[in-house]
Order: C-alpha cells, then structure tokens, then sequence
C-alpha cells in the first residue's frame, strides 16, 4: 500500500515550522502517525456524515478553490478584525467555491444563463458576500453589527446593517438562494423564510451554534452526539418546510462542516397555502411542547391540487393566503435577535481590587488556608516551595460566598472564566484548580526571523503575584521570571516604547 503526504506537506517556498497546531510535530509523526494509520485501516466505523464534497464535481471545486484562493489570499494581510485572519479568509473562499461549483452546475441542470442572486442572513465579516458578489452573483449581506472590514469590499458589495426578525417583512420574494453560514439564532429560520419568500426559493445553511427557533436548542436524543442531533434538526425544518433536502461535508478548516442544502419543494406550487399552515404548526408546536424528534419522518405531503396554466400565478394567491391566516408581527413569539453590542464577559469590567481579592481567596485556599501577606517580596528556596493542593471548581465554589459568585457569573460568566484569566497565578485542568509552578512551564524557542510572541513583548511588564503574595515567594530567580520582582524591574509595555522611539 503507498501512502502519499503530498496534500498534507508543507509546499518548499513556505516557511515550515513544528508549531503543533498547523503542522504535526516530528515526534508526533515518528511516534503516533504509523500506529493510527493501521487503526484506522482496519476500522469499520459508521460515517456519521456524508463524505466530503458528494454533491459537487471535486476538480471543478479544487480548480474554482485554488483561483479563489489565488484571488484573495491578500485579504489575510489586510484583515482589520481581531479574529484569525487566515482561519475566516481560507473558511469562506472555501464555502463561496463550493456554491459557486454548485450554482454553476444548477444552471447547467435547469438551462440557465442568468446568475443566480442570493440574500446572505447574519453575514458577519461579508466576505462571502464580496467573493460571491465580485464573482458575478446579484446580492447581498444583512448583520445586526457593521464590521469594520465592510469599508474595505467597495461599493459593489451590498452590505446593511440590521437586525433580522422573521416576519412577513423579511421576505425576499425576487431572490434565488437564501445563505445561513454560521447565522446563529437564524439558523432554523433560514428554511422557513426561504419557503415563504417564493416558491422558486432554494437555501443553503452551515449549522454552527445550537439555536432553536427561540432560544438555545435543547437535546432531545442521546443516541448521537450534539451536532449531529442539530444538523438533523435542520433537515426536519427543510422537510417540515416542503424542500427536497441534502446534505454534504465541505473541505473548511472547521469542525462544523456539515451543510444543509433545500433544493426544489416536495409539493406542487398550488398546495403552497396548505404547505403553509404545516409549516406554522410546526413553529407553533417546536414552542409549545415536543414534536417528532428530529430524523423522523416529515409531515404528509400536501395535497395535489390540480395545476393550472397559471402555474406560479396559483402559486403567488395561495402564498398571499397563508400569509393572511398567519398573526400580523413576528412569526413566533420570544425569538430575539441578537443584541448590536456584543457583552463583554471576561472580567474586563470587573473592578481590579474585586478580581484582586478573589484571587487572593481562592490561592488561600489551595494553599490550606494560610493567609498571604502582601510584604512577603522573597524569592523562596525551590525545594520548600509550596505549590500547596488542588481543588475542583465546585469545591472552591462552596467556599466563596453567594453574592461573590452571582457577580462572577453575571459580570464575566462565572468563576472558571475569572479563574483561567488569572494565568499568572492559577492552572485549570479538568475541572480542578492548581497553583500554577512556573519551574514546570516550558520555554518555548522562537524559529529564526519570526515575531516576537505576545509573552515576549510583555517580559517584566507586570508585577509578578507570587514575589508579591506567596509565603516562600516567586519559584524562579528574578533573571528567570517574566514577571518583575518589584517596581524597580518594571518595563513599559511594547506599544509605550513604539510610541516614544517615534519622532
């Protein structure tokens, strides 16, 4: 058997490095890829999703992808939002070759010369939109939040800022396709108000987050696991909707892969007004109390009301009926958009002397008890260091007191994410907590000519807890600890020292 690495090694002008994340580490390949290779050789393994890429021609997408790829790989240099740049631009030239494949073979299929126009829900950093756009495809973005990026795209970008509640208003009865890439509380929506819009309307959804139709999506089957269970959910919806429903695994560095594609309807375009009171009930019955579960069977197909002549013009009186039986106002009741401004839950709003004390009270307790004097300032020999015990997360939340916790928990999302900030002083591991040994932290060597690491440029900038707080004082020498030992080895964060060497 002849096993080729050529997808998976690193092309000759790039800069290869063993970071552990992008690229494996040697010992990994040399220890654990053999062993694996030969268990999965021999696994009969059910698939739980479809292959990748099963509804596409693969070398028309790789071709389309690499011309993408080739097209807008300067995005990542340029990319002004604090999320990765790389992880976003490569995600959605991804996703945006997979519907251009796709949409080009559906032309082909129907005989089509047009492009096909498209309406993007919850579009985010608009990316997709701009490709899709600059690629020849009508359309456009909607996001409750404008990015700063949007500036970037030019004005052939459609991109507006709103939020989106499904109603009668939300309809776009002149739109081909209906996009939910990473929609959020959207996502179940996007069938819905795609089968509303027209009756020629088709959607295509990439589950991410677990929403129902109001609120967070609640499991119902312990059989599969999470996200198979919600992207089953999702075909319900299209089928509960009247779509003719696919699925497919797209090639995007992401672990929710997995689209939901509603093509034709299963139904005769006179039944729309029938079809639309199935897909109110079953709204009204997700809120209400549990309905089939998803992957069971959809509701009976509609009736087949005779056709006539008039075809979409039958089709255009009963979508008009279905929305006068249907309440003035939004679709179902406790649906919530989410809010422009995103809170920030990471104790950034915490008063430091609160986030101080606690701190002080939970290493008290890894250390059984011993009250931390502020003045200690020593370094302690390494062999009677006391790295004192570990306690679970509930163990040191029995010990705080109520209202402490209900700040936490409001504010910043609750101890463990105050705990896990505190890096300096604590160690979080499977639920338990440790007083973080920094003898046992592992020096990490930088390859030549790269930047200097977020750690680097904070060398000495802070004061070091332990030299200040623990009763035998810092583990390191002051040469070695990235923290000062005392205001004296205090230095100016990186950006300061830009900003004076400018003349």
């Amino acid at each position: 058997m002849c096993i080729r690495f050529s997808s998976a090694a690193p092309k000759l002008n790039e800069r290869w490095h063993s970071d552990g994340v992008i690229y494996p580490k040697p010992a990994w390949l040399a220890e654990e890829l053999l062993a694996r290779l030969a268990r999965w050789a021999v696994e009969n393994k059910k698939r739980e999703f479809k292959s990748t890429l099963s509804l596409v021609s693969i070398m028309s997408y790789s071709r389309t992808y690499q011309e993408l790829k080739e097209k807008y790989k300067d995005m990542v240099k340029v990319w002004p939002e604090v999320t990765d740049p790389e992880k976003f631009v490569y995600e959605d030239v991804a996703i945006a070759a997979y519907l251009l494949v796709l949409w080009e073979e559906e032309r082909a299929e129907r005989g089509l010369a047009a492009k096909q126009s498209f309406v993007d829900l919850g579009c985010g950093n608009g990316l997709l939109v701009h490709i899709l756009c600059s690629e020849g495809h009508p359309g456009r973005g909607i996001d409750v939040r404008r990015r700063k990026i949007w500036d970037m795209y030019g004005p052939q970008t459609r991109l507006e800022e709103g939020a989106i509640t499904p109603d009668d208003k939300t309809l776009f009865p002149g739109v081909d396709w209906l996009i939910g890439n990473h929609s959020d509380e959207l996502t179940p929506w996007v069938p819905v108000i795609a089968a509303r819009s027209s009756y020629d309307c088709r959607f295509f959804v990439l589950p991410c987050c677990f929403f129902d139709f109001a609120g967070k999506y609640r499991r119902r089957q312990s059989q599969k696991t999470q996200y198979r269970e919600y992207v089953d959910f999702i075909r319900e919806v299209g089928l509960s909707c009247g779509f003719h429903i696919q699925e497919d695994c797209l090639r995007i560095p992401s672990t929710k892969r997995v689209c939901v594609i509603g093509t034709s309807r299963a139904y005769p375009a006179s039944g729309e007004a029938w079809m639309d009171e199935q897909r109110t009930r079953y709204i009204r019955g997700r809120q209400c109390c549990p309905v089939s579960p998803p992957g069971s069977k959809p509701s009976p197909p509609a009736p087949q009301v005779a056709a006539d002549s008039s075809g979409h013009q039958d089709s255009a009186r009963a979508s008009g009926a279905g929305a006068e039986d249907r309440a003035a106002g939004p679709w179902l009741p406790g649906f919530h958009p989410r809010e422009k401004a995103q809170r920030v839950r990471n104790c950034a709003t915490l008063p430091r002397g609160f986030v101080d004390q606690v701190v002080l009270q939970v290493a008290e307790l890894l250390l059984g008890g011993k009250k931390l004097d502020p003045t200690s300032s020593q370094e302690g020999p390494l062999k009677t260091w006391n790295r004192g015990e570990s306690l679970s997360l509930a163990e040191v939340a029995r010990e705080l007191d109520r209202e402490t916790l209900q700040r936490l928990k409001r504010e910043c999302g609750g101890l463990q994410t105050l705990l896990r900030n505190s890096h300096q002083v604590f160690e979080v591991l499977n639920g338990r907590v440790h007083i973080r040994d920094w003898r046992q932290e592992p020096q990490k060597a930088r390859r030549p000519g790269a930047k200097r690491s977020p750690a680097t440029e904070a060398f000495k900038t802070r004061l070091c807890w332990f030299f200040t707080h623990h009763p035998d004082g810092c583990v390191l020498p002051s040469t070695s600890c990235p923290f000062a030992h005392g205001p004296g080895e205090l230095q100016p964060p990186q950006s300061s020292r830009k900003h004076k060497q400018t003349p």
